[in-house]
């Protein structure tokens, strides 16, 4: 057993009588845990041509909103190559209808911003946007696979 000081700015300073060995690998056990419970969020990222076609685009932004029903963050980036760099209106504008679409289901983390050749913009989900939209989609196949009787 050790004598272990725990408050030595008190009047009097406060000690235990504890086995320190194992205070600390208790210690390093919980930290453990911790770590081991904490939620990495994911930063995803997804990019896009500021001449997308509606089909290319309709495929992207469902893998969008694959991520973010994940709960993932993601990075959607525009690249811009040549002469579409005289046009970088084309570019936001992909985004704010990408930005649009994904209302319901994510907030605008960070406004589009220029970088080089490459436009950005980070969204994040909303908490609770998914939770009902599961139920609507079984709901639905039921009623086009059969007819109930």
């Amino acid at each position: 057993m050790d004598l272990v000081e725990i408050a030595p700015n008190a009047e009097p300073p406060v000690c235990k009588v504890m086995d320190y060995r194992k205070y600390k690998y208790e210690q390093d056990r919980k930290a453990k845990a911790a770590r081991k419970k904490q939620v990495r969020v994911e930063v995803k990222e997804m990019k896009f041509r500021p001449k997308i076609d509606v089909g290319d685009y309709e495929t992207k932004k469902n893998h969008v909103m694959r991520f973010l029903r994940k709960g993932a963050r993601v990075k959607i980036t525009i690249m811009f190559r040549g002469r579409e760099m005289a046009h970088p209106e084309q570019g936001l504008m992909v985004l704010d209808r990408l930005a649009e679409d994904l209302r319901p289901y994510a907030t605008v983390e960070q406004q589009p911003k220029m970088e080089g050749r490459n436009m950005h913009m980070l969204v994040a989900p909303i908490k609770g946007a998914f939770d009902g939209e599961g139920a609507n989609q079984s709901g639905a196949a039921r009623k086009n696979g059969k007819k109930e009787n």
